[in-house]
């Protein structure tokens, strides 16, 4: 008998992205019910899959990307608290489906006989006879012993090893693994959530549990009332999912206008080297001011040293998923105060900026269309936070880079950009170089039309006026919309 799954859960179990699945299901090539797929039908599709039925139990540790062996090597299992309840739900829909099969065989049974006794009433009557051979032999399947499907043992593991959200009334979804608290987990999966302090002091990511049960795993100040506690009201950022499957009723950014402006005042985690001419600025907020922000924005960092105030307005280069550590790449420039004392040493382990924003529209739109990023030099900070976000998201079917170097260290991140290539089937990468930007804008949209070239794709352009223009002219030449085109001019 088939069993059915969420795209989500389908792409966990296959090992591909969700996007592909859902472009498969866009092709015909994937049937749903509901917005479920069938087991037999995933089957079909990636029947390397199926394993052999002997050694299930031995073997289930060397599935596709062995993500099973790897979080018990990682200690990613629940705490035992967790991990107990979890058991305990699952043992529960158990002695449910027992009780209630216990009843179907009974009512199976009792109709049989009414059937016979009425059948020997009317020997003469073929409908009855009928009737009865039907009634035994649906039975007989109905007892027969079948062999459990791989999918079917794998799905029941993913659901004591980690829970799956759904959101509404937006209907995403996301997996809560390890130890991680219902808003960690949910903005690595990508999603826009509305919070605060983080550490159960604001209450601004209050949640309402819809179906399922949740778990507190840290001590929080925010004064529920018996009222929200009455309607299912709790803290994402103090609670994780306790049941193998939980809705929760929530508010998600629409964009950029929906996120707040903070100041906040961090402090230098470290200013490293890249490349000779690249520094790469880490600074971290305190736990209980953490910045919100979203993939491919900006902010302004203050410092107030010397009795000088030297501002820079730079693209965030990490992900909104670690809100506490954020990311800069600072190329050397002799006109810039702010550039100078990060290469001068004057920028020490411990200073404070001040961080105001976020600011900008250069984000990830809603689509579900393959995704081209394009970038030049430093300005590849706000195309790898969108590449980390869409990664997050596992939405797009495909994602590319054309990263121009117009510096002899402008690909100061390359082995990060092969890492990706190398361990996603559906990321390809492309490193070009030319002293001038316009004339590189070019190179890239030429190796684009030799490549992969698709207008049905969003096409993502971060570097200097002349890059942008140039790029964004040819790929409007080349008949792609201007509604799939996004950029960012630094």
């Amino acid at each position: 008998m088939s069993h059915w799954l969420t795209i989500w859960r389908a792409a966990q179990l296959v090992g591909v992205a969700r996007g592909v699945l859902q472009q498969q299901v866009r092709d015909g090539r994937l049937s749903t019910s509901e917005g479920l797929v069938s087991t037999d039908s995933l089957l079909q599709l990636y029947p390397q899959a199926r394993l052999e039925e002997h050694g299930l139990l031995e073997r289930v540790t060397h599935i596709r990307d062995e993500a099973f062996g790897r979080r018990v090597r990682e200690r990613l299992l629940p705490s035992q608290e967790v991990l107990a309840q979890r058991l305990f739900n699952q043992s529960q829909d158990l002695a449910d489906a027992q009780r209630h099969l216990q009843r179907y065989h009974a009512l199976v049974l009792s109709v049989q006989q009414r059937v016979r006794e009425l059948g020997a009433q009317r020997r003469d009557d073929a409908a009855w006879q009928e009737l009865e051979r039907e009634v035994t032999q649906g039975l007989a399947r109905a007892l027969a012993t079948e062999s459990v499907g791989y999918l079917e043992v794998m799905d029941d593991m993913l659901k004591v090893m980690s829970a799956q959200v759904t959101v509404r009334p937006s209907g995403r979804e996301f997996t809560v693994e390890g130890r991680d608290t219902l808003l960690q987990a949910g903005l690595r999966a990508g999603l826009m959530l509305n919070y605060g302090c983080g550490n159960g002091t604001c209450g601004m990511c209050k949640v309402r549990v819809i179906s399922g049960e949740v778990a507190r795993t840290q001590a929080c100040d925010y004064p529920m009332s018996e009222a929200e506690r009455a309607q299912g009201y709790t803290l994402a950022c103090a609670h994780t999912a306790a049941s193998p499957e939980l809705t929760l009723e929530l508010l998600e950014a629409a964009g950029p206008e929906d996120i707040p402006h903070q100041q906040i005042v961090a402090h230098v985690r470290a200013a490293s080297a890249l490349a000779p001419d690249t520094r790469l600025l880490h600074l971290q907020t305190p736990r209980s001011h953490r910045l919100r922000f979203l993939a491919g924005q900006s902010v302004t960092l203050g410092l107030a040293t010397e009795g000088d105030d030297v501002h820079a307005t730079l693209p965030l280069a990490s992900c909104p998923c670690d809100d506490r550590n954020l990311q800069f790449f600072v190329a050397r420039d002799a006109a810039d105060a702010f550039a100078q004392r990060v290469f001068d040493s004057r920028l020490k382990a411990g200073d404070a900026v001040t961080v105001w924003g976020p600011q900008g529209e250069f984000v990830l739109a809603e689509s579900t269309r393959p995704l081209v990023f394009a970038a030049c030099d430093t300005a590849f900070a706000p195309v790898k936070s969108l590449i980390e976000h869409a990664l997050a998201l596992d939405a797009a079917p495909s994602l590319s880079l054309f990263w121009l170097a117009t510096r002899t260290d402008g690909h100061f991140l390359a082995n990060q950009c092969r890492a990706w290539s190398e361990a996603l089937d559906a990321f390809e990468v492309a490193l070009s170089n030319d002293g001038d930007a316009a004339a590189g804008a070019r190179q890239i949209a030429s190796a684009m039309r030799a490549d992969l070239f698709d207008i049905e794709c969003d096409f993502y352009l971060a570097g200097p006026q002349a890059f942008v223009d140039t790029l964004r002219a040819e790929l409007r030449a080349a008949g792609v919309p201007p509604a799939q085109v996004f950029a960012e001019v630094l």
